[in-house]
């Protein structure tokens, strides 16, 4: 059976690097092509003298796994401790902080509609507790203070006994939000979601489907956005597409216009990093890609420019003509005007019952 560098890090606390290059002086370069090592038992072996036991457990732990590296569960507990059950592990001979995710246990257990790569980059992850409402204790309470008490949290992806290291995150503004969610015998209760957000990751290992099979590139018809997203009664459900009535009011009267225009307002889907984003509004006769926001202010022009750059950009590199819009109930101040002029941005602002194109 073959060993990796990954798996002899676990076992020996040796930084990688430092592995292949005993390798590289012992056996050469890899063949051309082959991007691991994949070692037999000789050259493992080889590995395991060169470093030795003897002082292995005078060191500090440290973390050695790399981004892709894929190992046993259990490798990592022999390593490094911690609960052995549940998706959130504690180690106490490091202050990382391990987060496993299953899509398939995760569909056991109803939480499939709440977790996943978002477009905006988060990943959502629901934290512990089968049962009951989830609180704030033991990996939970971890987790969310993660930024604060400085510890990484280290994602991984589970297939069958092994999981996959997917790389380093920390938690995102909101950290959390409170949703109802069903417990494991489909009982409502308060869940706990988490929102992680890259450090230096490879966020497309996780994409629920490959990219491939994700519907995009598709432009489907327009439906006006509801007035007001409140329901009374309801409880909270994250969503990285909730918006205010104003903003709703905005997209609706705007989508009107544009068909007053004799054009028609689409919804596109677009593709990037295993994840679909879609902008609030196409337009295919212009090649208008638009992004709403419900204030003029600057944040929320600084957040209107970067999504309407990258929707456009992703609009262009599937074969669309993308023109970036920024749609706002009024005219933001001179300098960000100059700004989206510079940027080639049109913006379109609420003028009385209708709306001005500023070029």
């Amino acid at each position: 059976m073959s060993t990796t560098p990954a798996q002899l890090s676990l076992e020996l606390n040796v930084d990688q690097k430092r592995i292949r290059d005993v390798l590289r002086e012992r056996y050469g370069t890899l063949p051309e092509g082959v991007a691991r090592w994949d070692l037999d038992d000789e050259q493992a072996e080889f590995v395991r003298s060169r470093f030795g036991s003897a002082s292995r457990g005078l060191d500090p732990k440290q973390w050695t796994l790399e981004i892709g590296d894929t190992v046993l569960r259990r490798e990592i507990h022999a390593a490094y401790g911690g609960q052995e059950q549940g998706g959130i592990v504690t180690p106490k001979s490091i202050p990382d902080i391990l987060v496993i995710t299953s899509p398939e246990s995760g569909a056991r257990h109803g939480y499939d509609a709440f977790e996943g790569l978002k477009e905006d980059g988060s990943f959502l992850y629901t934290g512990e507790g089968q049962y009951g409402n989830q609180v704030f204790a033991r990996g939970n309470s971890a987790l969310r203070d993660a930024t604060a008490t400085g510890r990484p949290i280290r994602l991984f992806t589970k297939q069958g006994t092994s999981v996959t290291y997917v790389g380093e995150f920390t938690t995102g503004d909101p950290a959390f939000t409170i949703a109802m969610i069903p417990d494991s015998d489909k009982n409502p209760r308060e869940g706990i979601i988490f929102k992680l957000v890259p450090v230096v990751a490879d966020v497309e290992a996780l994409a629920s489907r490959p990219e491939a099979l994700i519907e995009t590139d598709r432009a489907t018809s327009w439906i006006p956005p509801e007035s007001s997203p409140y329901v009374v009664g309801a409880a909270p459900v994250p969503s990285d597409r909730l918006a205010s009535r104003i903003e709703f009011a905005l997209q609706a009267d705007f989508g009107r216009w544009i068909e007053e225009r004799g054009e028609t307002p689409q919804t596109l889907a677009l593709a990037s990093a295993g994840a679909t984003i879609k902008p609030d509004l196409y337009v295919e006769e212009s090649g208008w890609i638009v992004e709403a926001k419900k204030s003029p202010a600057r944040e929320y022009v600084r957040a209107a420019i970067g999504q309407v750059l990258d929707y456009a950009l992703l609009a262009r590199e599937s074969g669309r003509a993308a023109i970036p819009v920024i749609l706002l109930p009024s005219r933001p101040v001179a300098h960000l005007e100059r700004l989206l002029s510079e940027l080639e941005i049109i913006l379109i602002v609420r003028d009385g019952d209708g709306f001005s194109v500023i070029e």
